[in-house]
């Protein structure tokens, strides 16, 4: 089996209350991701030509290849930012790492 696994990124509102969050990442979970970390963060942007600061709570979730369009689509229907942050690059796992998200 591949080493290799797919990582997206996104953020949410920071608004948002921790269950927001862990229902957003069920979402995730139940989309085709194999794991999904949340924290706080900062974000600095710019918007409408402000520069603006705002907190945010940051997404990465773990994906196969054969998961990795499902995920993504999902992601983006139901994101709630007019244009989300969403990237995804292909990341070299453990081996034992990269079985356990392709057996997840």
């Amino acid at each position: 089996m591949s080493a290799e696994i797919y990582i997206i990124q996104t953020t949410l509102p920071g608004s948002w209350i921790e269950a927001e969050v862990g229902a957003f990442s069920q979402l995730m979970l139940e989309s085709g991701s194999a794991c999904v970390q949340h924290s706080p963060l900062q974000s600095m942007y710019k918007w409408e030509g402000e520069i603006k600061s705002s907190q945010e709570w940051g997404l990465q979730l773990k994906v196969t290849k054969t998961q990795l369009e499902k995920v993504l689509s999902s992601l983006k229907e139901n994101h709630p930012y007019e244009i989300p942050q969403i990237i995804h690059w292909l990341a070299e796992a453990t081996p034992e790492y990269a079985d356990w998200v392709h057996s997840a």
